[in-house]
């Protein structure tokens, strides 16, 4: 599900969809993941709403990815002797 948060960060509202919901003091927080920025923001309940049909039309800036059969690598670099090995 896809709604509209008010980003204080970004100042401006933004496309997200909620990944998790917290309890403060005296309101909710939501953790978000705007999807037109690609990062997690966290916003109060209040700045949450939902997202009009033609708002959802626009297509998305931003994507969630991840690497397939990748694997990490170290790069060795000796100065003295001006080699480089992986």
């Amino acid at each position: 599900q896809i709604y509209v948060v008010f980003s204080e960060e970004l100042k401006c509202w933004c496309r997200a969809v909620v990944t998790s919901i917290m309890f403060c003091t005296d309101h909710y927080q939501m953790e978000c993941f705007l999807v037109d920025y690609a990062k997690y923001v966290f916003v109060k309940s209040k700045d949450i709403r939902v997202a009009l049909e033609t708002f959802m039309q626009i297509p998305y800036r931003a994507k969630k990815c991840r690497l397939h059969c990748t694997k990490p690598v170290t790069l060795r670099i000796s100065f003295p002797e001006n080699t480089a090995k992986i």
